[in-house]
């Protein structure tokens, strides 16, 4: 019986009979991929089961396994649960194989070995890499192997704790005649493992790469059929790495874990708040902390602005670590409620650390940041900020405003700007300054050098404002 031929987008999924060159979905160029479905006849039989009461389940009959990594661990919601199917992603060379053999170490022995699948290096590359990251030997067995059908009775008569496969996109299947890495054969083996899991109660770990221009085999066509997606971020030229769970069916999504690249592997970091804050000394115009909250964390990071001088440029707009879009909203509302004009000036805005950020409360720090880049003038030293800001120029409250004000206590911040709705009862040695519009958020961050000038009708952003005299540098 002759197989039928379709071809899937690797984007969003979507299937049609013959190639296109735009995915009629979701729109995008050159994503559809011929896949070739198996055989039916040549299917493993099914496993008929009983269906059981929901009040008969145990839900603590498989508790999770802790691995020591404690970042590893927090991305995962507090360990690896049994009969699992983890992606790890990322950009070639960002540490993946690093990682999971740090993991594959760490959960070997724990009660039985853990069988690590290399489909891309050979044992030796592998046992060199081990032996710069000080891996033990006992109790980790590695297979070089490509095939999945291979790779799966090894995992059964060695019965290991748990199974990493790096990468996905090297297995290849029998039923499937195409190529290894094509999208047919990226999913049947993500299908076959997930199966695997969850009739054995076996935790598998597949790596996969993503590339820039997005592969048509890369994770991004997985994610529905594992069970928890984490994504391995971090710049190329920065020593730290971030590892974020964008899906999770056992614990909370969008949580991370913060590792240093050393020589010795990929290491925790315990204060991640003091790494991506570096020195406050050397902070100037155009600087402001935010209290952020990433996953269950509070975290510390400083935003940077710097706006050109005008009448010299076409006013670029360039954004670094958080949203262009956002950025030019933001900018709107600045011009709109507080009489600041960047028409004709080029603002360039950073995330310093190389951190990303998709947190709503950071809209107050980004305009702090922007307008004393604007003025010339720091913000006060040891000042907090966080807060969202509407497109009326209202402060709007936050969540978890209690944790964000601790993490600012705790690294020695004497002050934060708050929105109004989110002052309570301030740490010992923070004060408060709760703000219910930018214009009130401004006058507090600069209390005698940039006075708030109220937007006149008819006025438009990019027309010149009579501004009120005071001790101040010149008008933007």
């Amino acid at each position: 019986m002759r197989s039928t031929p379709a071809f899937r987008c690797a984007d969003c999924g979507h299937r049609a009979p013959k190639w296109l060159g735009r995915c009629p979905e979701c729109g995008a160029w050159n994503t559809l991929a011929e896949e070739t479905a198996a055989p039916s006849g040549r299917r493993a039989p099914a496993v008929e089961r009983e269906a059981i009461p929901f009040d008969e389940i145990d839900p603590q009959a498989s508790p999770r396994l802790r691995t020591g990594i404690s970042e590893f661990d927090r991305a995962l919601g507090g360990g690896v649960v049994p009969g699992s199917l983890v992606l790890v992603g990322g950009d070639p060379g960002i540490g993946k194989s690093t990682l999971m053999l740090q993991v594959a170490s760490a959960l070997a022995g724990k009660p039985a070995p853990v069988l690590y699948v290399s489909g891309e290096e050979s044992d030796a590359q592998v046992r060199q890499r081990g032996d710069r990251l000080a891996v033990r030997s006992a109790g980790l067995l590695f297979l070089p192997e490509t095939r999945l059908e291979t790779i799966l009775s090894a995992a059964d008569r060695a019965r290991p704790t748990a199974l990493v496969v790096d990468s996905i996109q090297t297995l290849s299947c029998d039923d499937l005649p195409s190529a290894p890495g094509s999208l047919s054969q990226v999913r049947e083996a993500a299908a076959r493992l997930l199966t695997h899991a969850k009739g054995t109660g076996l935790p598998i770990f597949a790596v996969g790469h993503v590339t820039k221009d997005g592969a048509i085999a890369g994770p991004r066509a997985l994610e529905h059929i594992v069970d928890v997606v984490l994504y391995l971020e971090g710049e190329r030229h920065h020593s730290h790495r971030i590892l974020r769970a964008v899906k999770n069916r056992f614990g909370p999504t969008s949580e991370i874990g913060i590792f240093e690249m050393t020589g010795a592997g990929l290491s925790p970091v315990a204060d991640p708040s003091r790494l991506f804050l570096g020195d406050e000394v050397t902070r100037g115009p155009g600087s402001a902390v935010l209290a952020s909250v990433e996953g269950s964390r509070p975290l510390l990071v400083e935003i940077q602005a710097l706006v050109g001088d005008p009448g010299i440029s076409s006013g670029r707009r360039v954004s670094l670590g958080i949203d262009a879009g956002r950025v030019a909203l933001l900018v709107a509302v600045l011009e709109r409620h507080c009489g600041r004009s960047l028409a004709g000036r080029d603002l360039f805005v950073n995330v310093a650390g190389g951190f990303e950020l998709d947190d709503p409360a950071s809209d107050l720090a980004t305009l702090a940041a922007i307008a004393s880049s604007m003025e010339g003038i720091p913000l006060p030293p040891r000042l907090a900020v966080f807060g969202e800001v509407g497109l009326t120029g209202e402060v709007r409250t936050v969540g978890r405003a209690a944790e964000r004000l601790q993490e600012a206590a705790r690294l020695g911040f004497a002050r934060a700007v708050v929105p109004a709705g989110n002052a309570p009862a301030a740490p010992g040695g923070l004060a408060l300054s709760p703000v219910r519009t930018l214009a009130e958020a401004i006058a507090a961050m600069f209390p005698t050098h940039l006075p708030v000038i109220p937007a006149q009708p008819g006025i438009q952003s990019g027309d010149r404002i009579q501004r009120r005299p005071g001790p101040r540098l010149p008008p933007g």
